[in-house]
């Protein structure tokens, strides 16, 4: 199983190619997103158009367990590495359900040692 990161779907409904040869080498069934990914779709994008395009996909909750964690690591990164919340809760959520993560912001997750990190920046 892998989690994708909101920019890897961007990527991939813009039709750039390297991010669809990509998810289709994961599989359909092995793709999950946070919840948090698909709030940052859903805002982005149509709505109808979006729904459409991300129902494929299993999300996964915000949780307790996430939510403690979230906040774990924006005490821990928020002033040192500028973490942002829908990053800190994409960690999290990679973190508590260890299942790597799948970027292209590598950046923007590489100084959390606990996260299996994927990509390429």
């Amino acid at each position: 199983m892998v989690l994708c990161d909101t920019n890897i779907f961007i990527s991939a409904f813009n039709g750039r190619q390297d991010a669809i040869d990509q998810l289709n080498t994961i599989g359909l069934n092995e793709i999950v997103q946070s919840a948090i990914t698909v709030m940052e779709l859903l805002q982005g994008m149509g709505m109808a158009q979006m729904k459409k395009r991300i129902k494929f996909y299993d999300i996964v909750q915000i949780d307790s367990a996430v939510s403690a964690k979230s906040i774990e690591l924006i005490e821990f990164y928020r002033l040192s590495h500028g973490l942002q919340i829908p990053d800190a809760i994409i960690a999290a959520t990679s973190i508590v359900y260890q299942i790597p993560l799948y970027t292209y912001n590598l950046k923007d997750f590489d100084f959390i040692p606990e996260i299996s990190i994927h990509g390429k920046k």
